[in-house]
Protein backbone atom coordinates (compact mmCIF):
# COMPACT_ATOMS: atom_id res chain seq x y z
CA UNK A 1 0.00 0.00 0.00
CA UNK A 2 1.51 3.38 -0.96
CA UNK A 3 2.24 6.43 1.64
CA UNK A 4 -0.98 8.15 -0.11
CA UNK A 5 -3.31 5.30 0.33
CA UNK A 6 -2.39 5.29 4.23
CA UNK A 7 -2.78 8.57 4.41
CA UNK A 8 -6.31 8.64 2.90
CA UNK A 9 -7.12 5.75 4.72
CA UNK A 10 -6.01 7.66 8.08
CA UNK A 11 -7.96 10.49 7.13
CA UNK A 12 -11.12 8.40 6.32
CA UNK A 13 -11.08 6.60 9.23
CA UNK A 14 -10.32 9.95 11.69
CA UNK A 15 -13.11 12.16 9.56
CA UNK A 16 -15.85 9.40 9.53
CA UNK A 17 -15.73 8.90 13.69
CA UNK A 18 -15.31 12.61 14.02
CA UNK A 19 -18.37 13.06 11.97
CA UNK A 20 -20.29 10.66 13.84
CA UNK A 21 -19.78 12.43 17.31
CA UNK A 22 -19.74 16.01 15.91
CA UNK A 23 -23.80 15.05 15.04
CA UNK A 24 -24.74 14.42 18.64
CA UNK A 25 -27.13 12.12 20.69
CA UNK A 26 -30.58 12.83 20.75
CA UNK A 27 -31.79 13.47 24.48
CA UNK A 28 -35.04 13.99 25.60
CA UNK A 29 -36.23 14.40 29.12
CA UNK A 30 -39.91 12.87 29.69
CA UNK A 31 -40.26 13.80 33.12
CA UNK A 32 -38.48 15.41 35.72
CA UNK A 33 -40.79 15.66 39.30
CA UNK A 34 -40.84 15.91 42.94
CA UNK A 35 -43.60 15.21 45.09
CA UNK A 36 -43.54 16.31 48.56
CA UNK A 37 -45.41 15.07 51.15
CA UNK A 38 -48.19 15.50 53.19
CA UNK A 39 -49.61 18.09 51.16
CA UNK A 40 -48.74 16.59 47.75
CA UNK A 41 -46.54 20.06 46.66
CA UNK A 42 -45.28 18.76 43.39
CA UNK A 43 -41.96 20.42 42.62
CA UNK A 44 -40.12 20.75 38.89
CA UNK A 45 -36.78 20.18 38.76
CA UNK A 46 -34.34 21.40 36.29
CA UNK A 47 -31.90 19.37 33.87
CA UNK A 48 -28.89 19.58 32.12
CA UNK A 49 -28.06 18.05 29.46
CA UNK A 50 -25.14 17.19 27.20
CA UNK A 51 -25.36 15.10 23.70
CA UNK A 52 -22.38 15.50 22.41
CA UNK A 53 -19.93 14.05 21.90
CA UNK A 54 -21.81 11.54 24.69
CA UNK A 55 -25.17 11.63 26.72
CA UNK A 56 -24.76 13.29 29.89
CA UNK A 57 -28.09 13.72 31.98
CA UNK A 58 -28.07 15.94 35.25
CA UNK A 59 -31.41 16.19 37.49
CA UNK A 60 -30.62 19.62 39.57
CA UNK A 61 -32.82 18.01 42.86
CA UNK A 62 -31.77 20.88 44.86
CA UNK A 63 -32.92 23.61 42.62
CA UNK A 64 -36.29 21.65 42.66
CA UNK A 65 -39.39 24.92 42.48
CA UNK A 66 -40.86 25.57 44.29
CA UNK A 67 -39.13 23.30 47.02
CA UNK A 68 -36.36 21.29 46.81
CA UNK A 69 -35.98 17.32 47.07
CA UNK A 70 -35.88 17.55 50.63
CA UNK A 71 -37.71 16.25 53.27
CA UNK A 72 -37.26 17.02 57.64
CA UNK A 73 -34.85 19.40 58.64
CA UNK A 74 -37.66 21.85 59.66
CA UNK A 75 -39.89 21.38 56.65
CA UNK A 76 -43.58 20.31 56.77
CA UNK A 77 -43.25 17.00 54.33
CA UNK A 78 -42.21 13.91 55.97
CA UNK A 79 -42.01 11.89 52.71
CA UNK A 80 -41.14 12.04 48.85
CA UNK A 81 -40.17 11.08 45.93
CA UNK A 82 -38.10 12.33 42.99
CA UNK A 83 -38.81 10.48 39.49
CA UNK A 84 -36.56 11.48 36.45
CA UNK A 85 -37.76 9.71 32.81
CA UNK A 86 -35.58 10.65 29.71
CA UNK A 87 -34.66 8.62 26.45
CA UNK A 88 -31.70 8.34 24.44
CA UNK A 89 -31.04 7.33 20.83
CA UNK A 90 -28.57 8.21 17.89
CA UNK A 91 -30.25 9.98 14.94
CA UNK A 92 -27.70 9.13 12.48
CA UNK A 93 -27.30 5.34 13.17
CA UNK A 94 -23.45 6.02 13.06
CA UNK A 95 -22.27 5.81 16.37
CA UNK A 96 -21.06 2.74 18.19
CA UNK A 97 -23.93 1.85 21.15
CA UNK A 98 -23.53 2.70 25.07
CA UNK A 99 -22.47 0.15 27.44
CA UNK A 100 -22.86 1.66 30.49
CA UNK A 101 -22.97 5.11 32.43
CA UNK A 102 -21.27 6.66 35.37
CA UNK A 103 -23.82 6.71 38.11
CA UNK A 104 -23.42 10.22 40.25
CA UNK A 105 -25.70 10.66 43.22
CA UNK A 106 -25.17 13.10 46.03
CA UNK A 107 -27.39 14.73 48.83
CA UNK A 108 -27.55 14.06 52.86
CA UNK A 109 -29.27 11.98 55.47
CA UNK A 110 -29.43 12.55 59.43
CA UNK A 111 -30.89 10.30 62.28
CA UNK A 112 -34.07 8.37 60.46
CA UNK A 113 -33.60 9.96 56.98
CA UNK A 114 -33.19 7.55 54.12
CA UNK A 115 -33.32 7.98 50.36
CA UNK A 116 -33.89 4.33 48.51
CA UNK A 117 -33.66 4.59 44.58
CA UNK A 118 -34.67 2.37 41.51
CA UNK A 119 -33.69 2.04 37.99
CA UNK A 120 -34.17 0.55 34.89
CA UNK A 121 -33.00 0.86 31.36
CA UNK A 122 -35.11 -0.06 28.75
CA UNK A 123 -33.67 -0.82 24.85
CA UNK A 124 -36.75 0.59 22.65
CA UNK A 125 -36.20 -1.72 19.55
CA UNK A 126 -36.51 -4.91 21.40
CA UNK A 127 -38.39 -3.70 25.01
CA UNK A 128 -35.33 -5.69 26.69
CA UNK A 129 -34.50 -4.30 30.16
CA UNK A 130 -30.67 -3.64 30.03
CA UNK A 131 -30.12 -2.39 33.48
CA UNK A 132 -32.79 -2.92 36.48
CA UNK A 133 -31.10 -1.85 39.46
CA UNK A 134 -31.74 0.07 43.02
CA UNK A 135 -29.91 1.11 46.38
CA UNK A 136 -30.28 2.87 49.46
CA UNK A 137 -28.66 5.65 51.63
CA UNK A 138 -29.33 5.45 55.25
CA UNK A 139 -29.09 8.09 58.53
CA UNK A 140 -27.25 7.26 61.49
CA UNK A 141 -30.21 5.75 63.03
CA UNK A 142 -30.21 2.51 60.88
CA UNK A 143 -28.20 -0.02 60.77
CA UNK A 144 -25.12 0.43 59.22
CA UNK A 145 -25.98 3.53 58.30
CA UNK A 146 -24.26 7.45 58.67
CA UNK A 147 -24.77 10.67 59.11
CA UNK A 148 -24.08 13.10 56.58
CA UNK A 149 -23.85 14.34 52.97
CA UNK A 150 -22.69 11.62 50.82
CA UNK A 151 -21.74 11.27 47.03
CA UNK A 152 -21.18 8.86 44.88
CA UNK A 153 -19.57 8.27 41.19
CA UNK A 154 -19.82 4.38 40.18
CA UNK A 155 -19.99 2.97 36.91
CA UNK A 156 -22.99 0.87 36.03
CA UNK A 157 -22.82 -1.22 32.69
CA UNK A 158 -26.02 -2.53 30.36
CA UNK A 159 -26.33 -5.97 30.16
CA UNK A 160 -25.48 -5.16 26.32
CA UNK A 161 -24.92 -2.17 24.53
CA UNK A 162 -27.67 -0.06 23.28
CA UNK A 163 -28.19 3.30 21.09
CA UNK A 164 -31.64 3.94 21.45
CA UNK A 165 -33.19 3.17 25.01
CA UNK A 166 -35.55 4.77 27.79
CA UNK A 167 -34.53 5.43 31.73
CA UNK A 168 -36.71 5.37 34.47
CA UNK A 169 -35.57 6.29 38.16
CA UNK A 170 -37.29 7.12 40.81
CA UNK A 171 -35.94 8.26 44.07
CA UNK A 172 -37.79 7.69 47.65
CA UNK A 173 -37.58 9.99 50.48
CA UNK A 174 -38.73 9.48 54.24
CA UNK A 175 -37.62 10.38 57.76
CA UNK A 176 -39.45 7.54 60.22
CA UNK A 177 -38.50 9.66 63.49
CA UNK A 178 -40.31 12.40 65.94
CA UNK A 179 -36.71 14.35 67.04
CA UNK A 180 -36.57 18.20 66.33
CA UNK A 181 -36.51 19.89 63.25
CA UNK A 182 -32.89 19.29 61.73
CA UNK A 183 -32.39 15.82 63.41
CA UNK A 184 -34.35 13.43 60.94
CA UNK A 185 -33.78 14.85 57.24
CA UNK A 186 -33.51 12.82 53.78
CA UNK A 187 -32.05 16.03 51.06
CA UNK A 188 -31.30 14.96 47.29
CA UNK A 189 -28.73 17.36 45.57
CA UNK A 190 -28.22 16.02 42.27
CA UNK A 191 -28.46 12.97 39.81
CA UNK A 192 -26.75 12.27 37.01
CA UNK A 193 -25.73 10.06 34.59
CA UNK A 194 -22.33 10.53 32.14
CA UNK A 195 -22.78 7.56 29.29
CA UNK A 196 -20.05 5.55 28.04
CA UNK A 197 -19.55 4.29 24.28
CA UNK A 198 -17.86 1.12 23.38
CA UNK A 199 -14.24 1.05 23.11
CA UNK A 200 -14.65 0.25 19.50
CA UNK A 201 -15.56 4.29 18.36
CA UNK A 202 -12.36 5.57 20.63
CA UNK A 203 -10.32 3.10 19.44
CA UNK A 204 -11.42 3.91 15.69
CA UNK A 205 -10.62 7.69 16.06
CA UNK A 206 -7.17 7.11 17.76
CA UNK A 207 -6.13 4.77 15.25
CA UNK A 208 -7.35 7.50 12.42
CA UNK A 209 -4.84 10.32 14.22
CA UNK A 210 -2.42 7.38 14.51
CA UNK A 211 -1.98 6.69 11.48
CA UNK A 212 -2.04 10.83 10.73
CA UNK A 213 1.15 11.32 13.08
CA UNK A 214 3.08 7.93 11.88
CA UNK A 215 3.06 9.33 8.21
CA UNK A 216 3.92 12.75 8.85
CA UNK A 217 6.80 11.46 10.87
CA UNK A 218 8.09 9.81 7.95
CA UNK A 219 7.77 12.30 5.77
CA UNK A 220 10.09 14.60 7.78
Amino acid sequence: MTRWNKLVMSVAAAVAVASAYASGWNVTVLTSVGVLNPGTVVSTVPTTIISNPLPQVTFNTAAGVPNPILVGDGTNFTNGTFTGVYSINDPTNSKNALTGFNFVVSGFVQGTGRIVWFKKVVDRDTSEVLYDGTGVFLGGAYPGGSDGSFSVNTFIPLSMPSSNFTVFEVFVLDIAGANAPGVDTAGLLLVEQDWVPEPASVLALGAGLAGLVGLRRRKK
